[in-house]
């Protein structure tokens, strides 16, 4: 992405709704995995670090990021070592390594989605966990897909079959930011009807408005750890690598 979208990115991530909500839903989704004491976790492409924090309270973690300025900003926040590293290669960990991965909004910048889910596969204890998630649906694209770099938007069932082809067994698959989806779709396919060219999502709302929808789309973490929505903005999935 361009060096001025990360660094909007650094500035918003800590307030901005999205950002906020999204990291109170995934620590409700951590806790039910159960991890246990010393568990090691790996966030792939942690950006500018803006989930360092929640996830270094359930394990030992690891980071990497392949963008340099990215990474900067993220090590810059002493939670843990960024190192470098993408998908499917250079990885700097070995294989075999990880109870936990969590690859956040990351699979649709990747060219060979397929071959990244395989790498990770490798990095997985037998047993361990992906936690995955991905913007949905194609109809949902927008100029904030163009400007982060995205190829693709995803469905439950195209994410769950190209998790079977990279061999990872799915656990639990569906959709998330279901309550606010209405307004979101609304928004999006107004912005291609009058072809009005848009702009990033990580601009931050008025302070009313941001604390609303964060609120909306946080309360979405009483259910989620459950059961998960059968539709969304975007996809979440906890895949497993077999045991042995």
């Amino acid at each position: 992405m361009r060096p001025e979208v990360y660094r909007e990115m650094a500035a918003v991530q800590a307030t901005h709704w999205w950002f906020a909500a999204r990291r109170r839903i995934l620590a409700s989704l951590i806790e039910r995995l159960d991890l246990g004491p010393g568990a090691q976790l790996l966030e792939i492409g942690c950006g500018t670090g803006g989930n360092l924090a929640m996830l270094a309270r359930f394990g030992a973690l690891s980071a990497m990021e392949y963008d340099p300025l990215a990474r900067e900003i993220a090590q810059s926040q002493q939670v843990c070592t960024v190192q470098l590293g993408g998908l499917p290669e250079p990885v700097p960990f070995d294989d075999r390594r990880f109870d936990l991965i969590c690859l956040l909004d990351v699979l649709e910048h990747i060219a060979d989605d397929g071959a990244a889910l395989g790498r990770i596969r490798r990095l997985l204890k037998p047993g361990g966990r992906l936690l995955l998630t991905a913007p949905a649906y194609r109809w949902l694209w927008s100029a904030h897909d163009s400007a982060h770099h995205h190829h693709r938007r995803y469905t439950a069932g195209a994410l769950r079959a190209l998790a079977g082809k990279a061999g990872l067994r799915v656990q639990r698959i569906g959709y998330c930011n279901t309550l606010l989806f209405p307004l979101i779709a609304l928004a999006r396919l107004a912005q291609a009807a009058l072809r009005r060219p848009g702009g990033s999502d990580a601009a931050l709302p008025p302070p009313l408005l941001n604390r609303l929808l964060e609120t909306v789309f946080a309360s979405e973490r009483h259910v989620l750890p459950r059961w998960l929505f059968p539709f969304g903005v975007s996809v979440i999935a906890v895949l497993q690598a077999a045991a042995e």
